[in-house]
Parts: C-alpha cells; sequence; structure tokens
C-alpha cells in the first residue's frame, strides 16, 4: 500500500505541468543616443531655439529676458483670428468692409515707413484675403484692421491675444499691439516657436504663410517678404524687423530622412542690422546656417545594440541570455533621449535558442526580444522535491 501510495505521488510530481518562466530586461525606460550632444552654428547675439516634431528639442541660445519681435507678432494675430473664425480648405471666410477710419488708418501709418497694402473706403476683403495681407507682405494697417474687426477695438484683440499667449504657456511674452510695431510687444524665441507649432496645426494658417504670392482686392499681386521660401525645406512662417527687434524670422522647414519627412520649426531673433533689409538678410544667413548643420546631424542612429540585455529565468533556476533580435534604430540625434517602452511575453516554462519573448519599442519603431539560448531542463531531483 505504501508503495502504492509513493508510487502515485511520483507520477504526480513528474507529471504536473511546470511553472511558466520568467522574462526580465535591463533597458532603461528612457535611453540616449550615443555620442555627443551635436554643436550647432548658433548666432552670437540675439537668441535662437530648434525643435523637431514627433522628437523634441534640439536645442537654443540666448534665453535672455524677453526681447521685441516685430511682425512675428502677427503670428499671434492670425492665431487668434482663426480661432475666433475658423476657415477649412479653400474657403474664403466672412467679408470685411474697410471703413473710412480703416483708410484713414493706413494713410496715417505711411509717413513711418511701415509695411502696409493700400485700401480704399468700401473694398471688401474676405477673411482670407485679409490673413494673406497680414502674413505675406506683413500689413500693419490689416492687423489693425482685423483687430477691430474681430473684437472692436484693438486694445480688446490685444486682450485676447495675451490671453491666448497664457492658455499656450508663453510665459515670457507680452502684446501691446496686433502687428508687433510697437517696441513693448516682446516674446522670446522659445515662446514663439511654442506658438507656431499651435499656429501650424491649423491647415489654412500652415497654407497661407507657404504662398509665395497672392492677389488681393485694390492691392493686387502682394509677395512674400520670406525670401527663404523653398530654401533648406523652410515653408514658413513670418519675418519680422524694426530698429528695436533687429532681424526676426520664426520658421518651419521639412526635414527628409530616409522615407520619413519631419518638421523643423524654429526662431531666429534680434540679428543685427542697421535697416530691415540688412537685418533680414543676417536672419536669414543664421537660419541657412543652423538648416543645413541640423540636415548634417537629423538621421538614424543605433539606440539599442542587439545583443544580452536580460536574461529568462526558469521555475528551477535555468537562464538564457535575451536581448533584441537586431539593433533598435531610431532618428535623432546624439545625446537624445528617447522613451523606450518593453514588452514581455509568456513564454512558457522552457525556451529555446531564437524563441521570442517580447519587445523593445522607442519612437516607432519596434524589434524583437529573443533568447539567444536553449534553456537546461529541470533535473529529476528537482521533479521530485519541487513544493506544488
Amino acid at each position: 500500500m505504501l508503495a502504492a501510495l509513493l508510487g502515485s505521488g511520483v507520477a504526480v510530481q513528474l507529471t504536473r505541468d511546470l511553472p511558466t518562466a520568467t522574462v526580465t530586461t535591463s533597458i532603461a525606460a528612457t535611453l540616449r543616443v550615443p555620442g555627443r550632444a551635436p554643436a550647432l552654428p548658433w548666432p552670437k547675439s540675439g537668441s535662437a531655439e530648434l525643435m523637431i516634431e514627433g522628437l523634441g528639442r534640439l536645442g537654443g541660445s540666448g534665453g535672455g529676458p524677453a526681447q521685441p519681435i516685430g511682425s512675428v507678432a502677427k503670428v499671434m494675430t492670425a492665431y487668434v483670428i482663426l480661432k475666433e473664425h475658423p476657415l477649412s480648405g479653400d474657403e474664403p471666410g466672412p467679408t470685411l468692409t474697410v471703413t473710412a477710419a480703416d483708410e484713414a488708418d493706413y494713410r496715417a501709418r505711411i509717413p513711418s515707413g511701415q509695411s502696409l497694402v493700400p485700401v480704399v473706403a468700401g473694398e471688401r476683403l474676405t477673411e482670407r484675403d485679409a490673413l494673406e495681407a497680414l502674413m505675406l507682405p506683413s500689413a500693419n494697417n490689416i492687423a489693425h484692421q482685423l483687430a477691430v474687426w474681430d473684437a472692436g477695438s484693438e486694445a480688446a484683440f490685444v486682450d485676447k491675444m495675451n490671453a491666448a499667449a497664457e492658455e499656450l504657456g508663453l510665459t515670457d511674452t507680452r502684446y501691446t499691439d496686433p502687428s508687433g510695431f510697437l517696441p513693448s510687444t516682446v516674446s522670446t524665441a522659445a515662446d514663439q516657436v511654442a506658438l507656431a507649432r499651435a499656429a501650424l496645426a491649423m491647415p489654412v494658417f500652415a497654407a497661407i504663410v507657404e504662398l509665395p504670392e497672392a492677389t488681393i482686392p485694390v492691392a493686387g499681386r502682394i509677395r512674400n517678404y520670406n525670401d527663404l521660401l523653398g530654401v533648406e525645406g523652410v515653408f514658413g512662417i513670418k519675418t519680422g524687423s524694426t530698429d528695436e527687434a533687429g532681424g526676426n524670422l520664426v520658421f518651419a522647414a521639412r526635414l527628409k530622412v530616409g522615407a520619413r519627412t519631419l518638421i523643423v520649426v524654429g526662431a531666429v531673433f534680434n540679428q543685427p542690422g542697421t535697416d530691415t533689409p540688412e537685418q533680414l538678410a543676417a536672419v536669414n544667413t543664421v537660419v541657412r546656417r543652423l538648416l543645413v548643420a541640423v540636415r548634417r546631424t537629423v538621421k538614424e542612429y543605433t539606440l539599442l545594440a542587439a545583443g544580452p540585455a536580460g536574461e529568462v529565468r526558469t521555475a528551477w533556476g535555468a537562464t538564457a541570455p535575451v536581448g533584441p533580435a537586431e539593433a533598435l534604430k531610431v532618428i535623432g540625434w546624439p545625446g537624445l533621449a528617447v522613451p523606450v517602452r518593453v514588452s514581455t511575453a509568456a513564454p512558457g516554462a522552457e525556451v529555446t535558442a531564437g524563441q521570442g519573448v517580447g519587445s523593445v519599442e522607442a519612437a516607432g519603431r519596434s524589434v524583437e526580444l529573443r533568447a539567444d539560448a536553449t534553456t537546461a531542463d529541470p533535473s529529476l531531483w528537482w521533479r521530485l522535491t519541487r513544493r506544488p
């Protein structure tokens, strides 16, 4: 009887299902692209900021207190107008009728040499016409007209601009006019890059700033003042220059890396010069150099090499190394911190060499985690003596 009981117990022990093995890795939740952070050709004076959508901030320079930004302020004017009066596709939008006060405002601005488009009382502009006049030839009088049309007065519209800045987290930005002609309208490169990203999310805004020219009533053909359009992938966004602000450009550029097209958003502010052409030439030179350097720097890098990065451990203590089946490569630059997600799958009681046990993913790319060896079988003694 005892022998029978012992025999049945042994049989049970030897035929019981084996516990599932466990998978652990040493892969951190964030990895940095190997190498030294790039030394980009930042401007010697003024400030700059660069980021790449979907990847993060590439860097910046300057970083002092907020400074005048000139007509870059019109990015916020357009942003507020499109928030309040959204357009889609090729919609012209509602009509603005030029009043006698609008014509008088235009004429009053001429002696100070401001950027303007001619208007006459009774002229009818669509919202899209007005936005094109605002963003291409940078018409200060149209900034004023849009502000009054939207909010009833320029002061009330400026309140909306500052409310939008607060909503977007632009803590170093203060608007005092819708055109940026006043030196009391100030911001930073970092703040304006954040605004530019929000504005580019509006398809109509993105389409307008990419136009090299347009045609509107009375003024006729108007040209985009952004001479960098089409250079190094640039497709916007806004120039700005005054004696106090110097030369300024907030820009967006397409960057092709392999099969992927990235969007670079940046700003270079407060570049020197004795007049508008010299100031804008100076800022354009800096932007071109930065974009050339970005094109050389942003490419595919190995974030995690193939090789052991963890282990499978069976219930009886046998182990096998685990690692990516191939190198995990991402688009970025040296020093970029990339979030990493590791997923493991229940491998069964034991694994064989080459068996998939999960995956590791970063920046939209994924590689399989595999066991590099076959785990040893459990011993007879372990099978007989393991606890239930």
